[in-house]
């Protein structure tokens, strides 16, 4: 007699990781928001009746170093998982403290970006259209970056205390995702604040 077809219904074996569907679903989640700010900072480009405007402020040369930083984390990042993978909990360790200071670093630098924007050229979120959506969805980002700051910090102490081990790689490597997902959002920013809106955000008759 032949055997029963395997079901993905019955068969523990063959069910997604609760884990993976979990995080996929917020990631989806998180796009359609990210998704939303893109939109409106597209359809308000150029529509700021009063100053100051993207191609008076926005500074590309240290919006590019922060980049390349963030881009880098997303590499060192996955040096670390696989190394957790492999039981190297050493070297997971470190290539993990050198994803979490190049996300700081990329924190900071948005940070002294927005104290220039303010204090130099009176741009905050309530001086126009421009200022309202590019604070809403850069700092947007900015926070997600946070989030996934905190989680990467807080795995390391764990792994400092014994508590990370080979055996929780899969899990750990979920946190993974969100970073990814972080770097890959600051894409699309990036190409639409900084190379499309930067030089469309004038006053459109």
């Amino acid at each position: 007699m032949s055997a029963a077809p395997v079901s993905i219904l019955t068969d523990p074996i063959a069910r997604p990781s609760r884990g993976k569907v979990g995080m996929a679903s917020l990631i989806l989640m998180e796009s359609c928001f990210f998704a939303t700010f893109v939109v409106a900072y597209l359809f308000y480009i150029g529509k700021s009746a009063t100053g100051p405007q993207p191609k008076d402020v926005l500074d590309l040369g240290p919006v590019i170093v922060n980049s390349i930083a963030l881009f880098s984390s997303s590499y060192t990042a996955i040096r670390s998982f696989r190394s957790l993978a492999t039981g190297a909990i050493r070297a997971f360790q470190g290539w993990l403290l050198l994803t979490i200071l190049l996300g700081g670093y990329f924190i900071v630098g948005t940070g002294m970006e927005w104290y220039g924007l303010i204090t130099k050229h009176g741009l905050t979120i309530t001086t126009n259209l421009f200022g309202t959506t590019f604070y809403s969805l850069v700092g947007f980002h900015a926070f997600h970056v946070i989030v996934g700051l905190v989680c990467l910090t807080g795995i390391l102490l764990l792994s400092l205390r014994g508590h990370v081990k080979k055996s929780d790689a899969g899990r750990v490597e979920l946190v993974g995702w969100y970073w990814h997902f972080v770097d890959a959002v600051w894409v699309v920013v990036f190409t639409v604040v900084y190379l499309v809106g930067r030089d469309g955000g004038t006053l459109t008759p």
